[in-house]
């Protein structure tokens, strides 16, 4: 069997990244990935607009040219594909990890197609696999939606939107203007300042004319197949008429992947996992982190264009031990 000097988990951009920054190092590698190309990307919204520009979503020196301000899913599904073929990464799509253990000094990957072997483990899944449930009365009924895809099934529909960050102000308008009756249930008291800049003062604009129904300081207690019951700051509850739930509540890192590899969790406000800020390697040597799950719960706190610098730092490590 081939021992990879390291296998990367996860084919999203900064796996890719890693990827590239193997090859410039000639670190052996392979990627493996349970879904498509750039998982997460792909399931997002299919008319969702990014926040960042093209350029700081660049990877590999290649460039990112986007026909909008801001680059839609589509297009950076388009860059990643000519990422990928461009450095001509080796990927294994559609391949889950079964299971790690450690070998002789180094790991022994299983996954659903096969056996690796690898000194080196870099873990960048992400985050957007494990939804935050809400954990209420009625959350596994059918009508209850953790992803959004595109708004035509909500036409003429009565929906409600749980949440006031960026996915749920997009699902809330997107819908809205598909013909829904939307209503968004919101625990803060007003829609988030980290909202989207061009999209904040619209939301707002169609709470206070009336358009979009708004609860604030209210949570979501229970779920039933034709009404929801909400709950405001005061006590009191609200039973709405309601065909649809879009629970927009975010979404978790792996946490027992992590565990499974023994990488020490620390018991923090956000459940952040431990590793060398230096080096992105964690507690088990040889197993470094990579791009957003680093942030633990704070998964607002690493993107693309801030963790790209993990993929150069990770396999300079690694390079330099390698080399000893």
């Amino acid at each position: 069997m081939k021992e990879f000097d390291v296998v990367i988990l996860g084919a999203g951009p900064i796996g890719l990244a890693c990827a590239i920054s193997c090859v410039q190092k000639n670190v052996s590698y392979i990627i493996i990935e349970k879904g498509a190309l750039v998982n997460s990307i792909y399931n997002y919204p299919l008319n969702m607009t990014f926040f960042s520009t093209s350029e700081k979503l660049e990877i590999g020196d290649v460039p990112f040219i986007s026909h909008n301000p801001k680059p839609t899913r589509s297009e950076a599904l388009e860059y990643y594909r000519r990422v990928a073929l461009h450095w001509k990464l080796d990927i294994r799509l559609y391949e889950k990890v079964e299971s790690v253990i450690e070998a002789g000094g180094s790991y022994l990957l299983s996954t659903s197609k096969g056996t690796y072997q690898a000194k080196n483990i870099i873990v960048a899944t992400g985050f957007y696999d494990i939804p935050n449930l809400m954990n209420v009365p009625g959350e596994d009924l059918p009508k209850v939606h953790h992803y959004h895809k595109e708004p035509h099934i909500y036409f003429g529909q009565k929906i409600i939107v749980i949440g006031a960050a960026n996915s749920a102000v997009d699902v809330a308008m997107e819908t809205w203007r598909k013909g829904a009756d939307v209503t968004m249930v919101i625990r803060d008291e007003s829609i988030r300042d980290s909202v989207k800049y061009w999209i904040k003062p619209d939301i707002e604009n169609r709470i206070t004319e009336g358009s979009i129904k708004a609860y604030f300081n209210a949570s979501l207690k229970s779920i039933s197949e034709h009404t929801a019951t909400i709950q405001t700051i005061d006590g009191e509850e609200i039973v709405i008429d309601n065909d649809y739930v879009l629970a927009m509540t975010g979404y978790l890192p792996d946490f027992n992947l992590l565990k499974s590899f023994g990488i020490v969790i620390n018991d923090d406000e956000y459940s952040t996992p431990t590793y060398d800020l230096d080096t992105m390697e964690t507690n088990r040597k040889g197993i470094y982190l990579a791009g957003v799950i680093c942030g633990g719960l704070k998964t607002n706190k690493w993107f693309i264009e801030n963790s790209r610098i993990h993929a150069a730092m990770i396999v300079d490590a690694i390079a330099e031990k390698l080399t000893h």
